[in-house]
């Protein structure tokens, strides 16, 4: 039976899992305090968050949630990444700070309830933000409404054209 303070830390951990689309395990052994808050600045940047739990409470909150309990995950010092609303923007922080620093290691994580490696923390990261892709739809969407304009004013153009031309045949004959 655990005792209270990891019954309360257990509460806590079941909140964090509570509704998120994605969770990433990092490994963060030889990072420097300093180096520790600048990435978290980053990852709440994001609108995430990184917290640091015990491995053994870490599985059973995710044994007691039913989610997949990420055993080959949980081995070391790990820091735990929860993704706001953007997932890719939490996995870009994490993977551009690895990147920099070759203390961090992306272990993998949880996404939809489903575990996923590392490799495809790093394939997440590699997608378009949520305002890139929004910002590409509306592209897509003006240009179809441009070309759309434009081939609706063709129309009366050509009818107008015509109109004369007749007109001008006419008053030649």
């Amino acid at each position: 039976m655990p005792n209270v303070k990891n019954q309360e830390t257990l509460v806590k951990i079941k909140e964090d899992l509570d509704g998120i689309s994605a969770m990433w395990v990092v490994d963060y052994r030889g990072l420097t305090v300093k180096e520790v808050q600048a990435l978290r600045a980053n990852i709440r940047e994001a609108q995430g968050s990184m917290k640091v739990y015990k491995n053994t409470l870490m599985h059973i909150a995710l044994k007691e949630l039913g989610l997949p309990t990420l055993d080959s995950m949980l081995e070391g010092p790990s820091a735990f990444v929860f993704a706001g609303s953007d997932v890719a923007a939490a996995a870009k922080v994490v993977k551009n700070f690895a990147k920099d620093n070759d203390n961090l290691q992306i272990k993998g994580g949880l996404m939809e309830g489903a575990e996923v490696s590392a490799a495809e923390v790093e394939a997440i990261a590699s997608l378009p933000s949520r305002e890139e892709l929004l910002a590409q739809i509306a592209g897509a969407i003006s240009g179809v409404a441009r070309g759309l304009a434009v081939a609706l004013n063709g129309v009366p153009r050509g009818l107008a054209q015509v109109t004369k031309a007749v007109a001008d045949q006419k008053e030649a004959a």
